[in-house]
């Protein structure tokens, strides 16, 4: 018997340490015993949000799993107390999981890993979340890439594995065995595991992890769910991505994004469909796409697809550089001297800033734990360019929100916001917000979707919003606040902070 050990892996298909394990892959092992475990110091660093959806996403496994005849083991306690225990009263053979390349996640299996050897239990680690592994692509002097453009040349040349087979009901523990393994008089409590810890298929309530069911409205998670946005996305959508992605009132983005975070797709099933994709849009052209600077469906894929690589380039700088979770990548000679006020960062995270784009983006990220990529830039560069606002702030509030929340992906975007990061847009590049509404949102459908207090006014109009005195602003959406601050003003303010970190003349 081989026991899996599922994390950000919420899947059956496509996951190369579960087919590893049932011997799909390889070789004849099976069968296969399927198991989470409710880690209590990642936990700690969870929130309502993504708790409620890991949580969706187990169901939907332990469903995939039922189909099978077989089952989910649902464990809560430290993993290197609880696998090794498990292992033992199941008399598995190994312990099989999937690589996570967060600090945390190292830092957990290499802990594991030490218990497993103490244990004598064999384990195994397979490289299954991103298509190319976070150390596999380096300059030509051998160095990690900091510049994203250098990166996807060589990703994109790289060849890339077939998504893996998916296992059968004959490669799994039947569910009998599980049930009698926890509950029979061979229960899992003789072995020394606590029959509270280990459940066959019993998923806790939010309340019993020590979170509370989130306001936001959370969107379907699965298997299912993903293969079916994905195909809608690549139907159609994908054609016009690169000319539509930035317009957040376009349904022009593929919201896959949680359902990579949870790894209920796999990432090899997914490019896979993307160059279909490409495929297809090429043999419409006549073979040779539609590419080029006047863009079309090949190049419009092949945009989507360099989000893919943007993923995996931060995996790789998370992978080389686990301390950028709290500190700059670019370290400035002087120090960023933020400002931080808090009465300012309160009013961003309400959506009360004044400036409609801003405020649209914060209310969808609270009612829907989701937010537009291009409004993620916008409230980015507001709350550090604009309020002089330490990234951070943002990072742990996105951390709190979001239902995709992926730490590589996140510090990676925050800190390129904050021109702190890797690849980052230089110091001196500060989006106006008024100017990226009117450009983005021209007709403020996406505003008037989140801002119900501007509903009934002109997209002019609310896109002049800054511009109103009192009493135009008064007489026109009373319950919607003035901007809190001037934006000319504190973008000189913003060049001269920047300026002084870097050593420079703040007047120069």
């Amino acid at each position: 018997m081989e026991l899996f050990w599922h994390r950000r892996d919420l899947r059956v298909a496509d996951n190369v340490g579960l087919a590893a394990a049932t011997g799909t892959r390889d070789d004849d092992r099976g069968p296969t015993a399927p198991v989470f475990v409710f880690d209590p110091d990642v936990l700690d660093h969870a929130s309502d949000v993504r708790v409620r959806r890991l949580l969706d996403g187990l169901a939907a496994l332990r469903d995939e799993y039922r189909e099978r005849g077989s089952d989910l083991l649902v464990a809560r306690g430290d993993p290197e107390v609880v696998l090794p225990e498990l292992a033992d009263a199941l008399d598995a053979d190994r312990v099989v999981w999937n690589r996570d390349y967060s600090g945390l996640a190292r830092e957990r299996d290499a802990g594991v890993r030490r218990a497993l050897n103490d244990a004598d239990i064999e384990r195994e680690a397979h490289h299954d979340a991103v298509l190319h592994e976070p150390d596999s692509i380096r300059t030509n002097a051998g160095d990690p890439y900091s510049v994203y453009s250098y990166y996807w040349k060589k990703w994109t040349d790289r060849q890339t594995d077939d998504p893996t087979p998916t296992p059968e009901a004959s490669d799994l523990v039947d569910v009998d065995v599980l049930t009698a393994a926890v509950d029979g008089d061979d229960a899992i409590a003789d072995g020394g595991v606590e029959t509270a810890r280990v459940a066959v298929g019993d998923l806790p309530a939010p309340t019993d992890l020590g979170f509370a069911e989130p306001e936001a409205a959370i969107g379907p998670a699965g298997t299912a769910a993903a293969r079916d946005r994905l195909d809608d996305f690549l139907s159609e959508a994908v054609f016009s991505y690169d000319a539509e992605r930035d317009y957040p009132a376009q349904e022009g983005t593929s919201r896959m994004s949680a359902f990579l975070k949870y790894g209920e797709i796999g990432i090899r099933e997914a490019y896979e469909a993307t160059k279909d994709a490409m495929d297809a849009a090429a043999e419409e052209a006549g073979g040779e796409g539609e590419g080029g600077d006047n863009g079309g469906p090949v190049t419009a894929v092949e945009e989507y697809q360099q989000q893919l690589a943007w993923r995996e380039f931060y995996t790789q700088v998370l992978y080389h550089n686990p301390e950028v979770v709290t500190e700059n990548y670019e370290q400035y000679e002087e120090g960023i001297a933020w400002r931080d006020d808090p009465e300012e960062i309160a009013a961003w995270k309400r959506g009360e800033t004044g400036y409609p784009i801003v405020d649209a983006g914060m209310r969808q990220l609270r009612e829907e734990g989701f937010m537009h990529n291009r409004v993620r830039m916008i409230v980015a560069s507001f709350l550090t360019k604009d309020l002089l606002a330490d990234w951070r702030h943002g990072y742990d509030h996105f951390r709190e929100h979001l239902t995709d929340h992926d730490t590589a992906n996140d510090n990676g975007g925050w800190q390129w916001a904050a021109s702190t990061g890797t690849d980052a847009q230089p110091y001196f590049r500060i989006f106006n917000p008024m100017t990226q509404g009117e450009r983005y949102d021209p007709d403020a459908e996406y505003i008037k979707t989140y801002v119900p207090e501007l509903r009934d006014l002109d997209a002019d109009l609310i896109h002049e919003w800054h511009d109103l005195s009192p009493t135009q602003r008064a007489n026109a959406a009373p319950d919607y606040p003035a901007p809190i601050v001037d934006h000319s003003e504190r973008r000189e303010e913003a060049l001269a902070m920047y300026k002084r970190a870097r050593g420079e003349d703040p007047d120069g």
